[in-house]
């Protein structure tokens, strides 16, 4: 594509709009899920959904997956031509492809042209490339990734799960913070309440990671305790931190025992249409539990702490988690999330930490 080409393209996008860029290019699924769920979510965006990635296999993709209908006056194309894959290492990718869609969407939230990035692709590289082209709030040392889970009382947020695993019991403070922020502006919680992960609910419990980070994070009146895994599930609860290496393994987990058991009931019901028929009625109670247990419903998983708004969709993202992606993406925006942590950064955070260096 000629530089001519380029800089048209980056006109018909609107400076300072809540425009969103999806990563048209990552993903297990990619272009035709990403796309299609790009196109089920713009119609219900304010801005405009940028798609970024090679300009001639997002067209093809769109004349696939269009089925006839016309395309979303809000739907734009950005130009990006190198792609990162799923193996890459992440600091590698983001130094050596200078022009891949990851960095070009980035860059576009960067420079104001939108206000947030949407990534089915590689976890590590999407998390490398917006800390270092946003860099972190101040007074955030390690960004967290935040996903939302399921219980009996309405669902929780997890974090970090996958962001930074090596970290201080200082870091689940910041933690903490940013994800009661998060439960305040996006999912609707008034006070949200902190647990810490932990093999026992007393305190005293655990490793000494976990009872220097109890120690610290119990100086605030929003820490509520320990929290075993099993009752995170079971127990009314907001916000739940951990180190990542722990959050990552909760999450594959649940995900794990989510579909063995769904599997497990689909090979319980018989293949004999008549027999099938003394099963209905479990399926309208199987309904909305299936809803619950889908992590398309969700469709991603915000990277929490940088100066932008990142959503990280799963690899084997459907369209329909795609779709749900932008969407929590536009609620971000509308809520603005960015803001509402660095107010609670700036109102709850020791003084006595030491600023992460951007230089």
């Amino acid at each position: 594509m000629s530089e001519a080409e380029q800089i048209h393209l980056s006109e018909v996008i609107s400076h300072g709009e809540p425009n969103i860029v999806l990563d048209a290019m990552g993903g297990d699924n990619a272009p035709d899920e990403v796309i299609l769920g790009g196109l089920m979510a713009a119609p219900s965006i304010k801005g405009d959904l940028i798609l970024v990635g090679q300009q001639e296999v997002i067209e093809a993709s769109l004349n696939r997956v269009g089925t006839g209908a016309p395309r979303p006056q809000n739907v734009k194309i950005f130009h990006a031509s190198q792609v990162i894959e799923m193996g890459e290492k992440p600091l590698d990718a983001y130094r050596k492809k200078k022009d891949s869609s990851m960095l070009v969407g980035c860059r576009l939230v960067k420079e104001g042209k939108a206000k947030a990035f949407v990534s089915a692709g590689s976890t590590g590289a999407a998390s490398a490339t917006s800390l270092l082209t946003w860099r972190q709030v101040q007074g955030i040392h390690r960004p967290a990734i935040g996903s939302q889970l399921p219980n009996m009382h309405g669902g929780f947020l997890l974090l970090d799960s996958g962001a930074s695993p090596d970290v201080d019991p200082e870091h689940l403070v910041e933690f903490a913070i940013m994800g009661r922020a998060y439960a305040e502006a996006v999912m609707g919680r008034k006070n949200p309440k902190v647990h810490l992960v932990n093999i026992g609910e007393e305190e005293g419990k655990g490793n000494a990671f976990a009872k220097q980070a109890y120690k610290l994070l119990q100086q605030h009146e929003w820490f509520a305790g320990n929290i075993e895994g099993k009752d995170m599930f079971n127990s009314s609860c907001d916000v739940v931190v951990c180190e990542a290496f722990v959050g990552n393994t909760i999450l594959k987990t649940a995900e794990g025992v989510a579909e063995m058991f769904a599997k497990m009931i689909r090979s319980g019901v018989p293949t004999n249409k008549l027999l099938q028929t003394m099963y209905w009625p479990l399926k309208k109670v199987m309904k909305p539990i299936r809803k619950h247990m889908d992590y398309a419903e969700v469709g991603g998983s915000p990277l929490l702490g940088l100066n932008g708004t990142c959503i990280i969709a799963h690899g084997r993202s459907n369209s329909k988690a795609i779709m749900n992606a932008v969407l929590m993406a536009d609620k971000a925006i509308r809520s603005e999330l960015v803001d509402h942590i660095r107010e609670a950064v700036h109102r709850d955070l020791p003084q006595n930490f030491e600023e992460p260096q951007n230089g």
